[in-house]
């Protein structure tokens, strides 16, 4: 009996080794515990990442993507059945399904959500396109203003014509190049054309004349931005927002280093109680804007963007700055805006002044103007 306790106990065993034994036995008993603490550690461990991941998923979790899949199989098969694969009915189909699904109100998720739908319909139709499945409710175009862009006006058309468009307007003016015939190349295009030089601002108030589109998506032929990177401006409008604006915050220097410029833009918003937006403004492309929005401030107002967006602001409409597209280091550099005190520079702060002195004339609201402390000046300027 004393010998079976003692062997239940991992004691001695007979037959005289029970040193030895015993030692063994130790020694496993030492190397299982090892283990368990190596298990219980990798264990933790990769509990801990599993925890972390479950922390850090984003909101695209909230869709089920393999459903997203498979509903594009069966649009993909029926098309193959039918022979009418293409670009528009991949994108109806798209369109059709993704207006039965509630969650796809963040861009992430309906990014995802629409290229798990893509990328089923690609495996069972066995056609792949290039579109961008972003589900709009509302109809949308873009105003394209061009002067003399012959090397990258028929990129920059292509890009949004992978966008869920119905209008693409080109707004032509004083160009003497081949921008036209760059234009002409490109079927289901309006094309607004001026003789004469009439500068980008103008030419958004001429194209949003010409479009009854819900959302109205605003660039220029110099500058090739992806479909994918002008999709984000476009969700933000058709999901509420009346103005999505470039953010280019942390693409400027600290305050001391910057130009004329990016302060008239920041003072002017700040005037306007919404300090939030910094020096983001509607005279950087790309940016969007509502229909409710175009009509309020009446179209010609975006002759002089700084103005429009103030007078969106005063009327209590929805602005930020849902994305970034660095336009900074890619804009054309020509002989008017190069250099200080430019042609550029001068009409854009002439055009901040107006619309200061527009939102004085209408009657600002002195309760949004705070005047900032001696400190706060000298940590905004200091502020790096």
């Amino acid at each position: 009996m004393l010998h079976r306790m003692m062997q239940h106990a991992g004691g001695e065993e007979m037959k005289g080794r029970s040193g030895i034994v015993h030692r063994r036995r130790t020694t496993n008993r030492r190397k299982t515990a090892g283990s368990t603490r190596i298990h219980k550690r990798h264990m933790n461990k990769k509990q801990s990442v599993i925890s972390k991941t479950r922390r850090s998923r984003s909101k695209a979790d909230l869709v089920d993507l393999r459903l997203m899949w498979k509903a594009g199989q069966r649009a993909g098969s029926q098309a193959k059945a039918d022979n009418t694969a293409s670009e528009e009915h991949a994108r109806l189909a798209w369109n059709t399904h993704a207006a039965n699904v509630a969650e796809l109100n963040n861009f992430e998720v309906a990014m995802n959500a629409g290229k798990a739908f893509m990328q089923g319909y690609a495996h069972n139709s066995g056609h792949s396109f290039q579109i961008v499945p972003l589900p709009l409710r509302h109809s949308a175009a873009a105003v394209v203003c061009a002067c003399n862009e012959e090397r990258t006006l028929g990129q920059v058309l292509s890009q949004l014509k992978r966008l869920p468009l119905t209008d693409i307007i080109v707004v032509l003016n004083g160009t003497t190049d081949d921008s036209l015939k760059q234009v002409l190349r490109q079927p289901g295009i309006t094309l607004v054309y001026e003789p004469d030089r009439a500068g980008h601002d103008v030419g958004r108030a001429l194209g949003a004349k010409m479009t009854d589109a819900e959302t109205v998506l605003f660039v220029d032929g110099d500058m090739v931005v992806s479909a994918e990177q002008l999709a984000p401006f476009l969700f933000a409008v058709d999901r509420g927002q009346d103005v999505a604006l470039n953010n280019l915050t942390s693409l400027l220097p600290p305050f001391a280093g910057q130009d004329e410029v990016s302060r008239i833009k920041a003072y002017l918003n700040r005037t306007l109680g919404r300090a939030d937006l910094g020096s983001n403004s509607m005279t950087a492309v790309p940016h969007a804007l509502s229909r409710r929005m175009i009509q309020t401030v009446k179209p010609a107002s975006l002759a002089v963007p700084p103005k429009a967006q103030s007078l969106a602001i005063q009327h209590g409409m929805s602005v930020s700055a849902p994305s970034q597209v660095d336009v900074i280091r890619s804009n054309r550099l020509r002989p008017g805006n190069t250099g200080n005190g430019n042609d550029v520079a001068r009409l854009i702060l002439g055009d901040h002044l107006e619309a200061l002195a527009t939102w004085l004339d209408t009657g600002w609201n002195t309760a949004q103007a705070r005047t900032p402390s001696r400190v706060e000046v000298a940590y905004r300027r200091n502020a790096r």
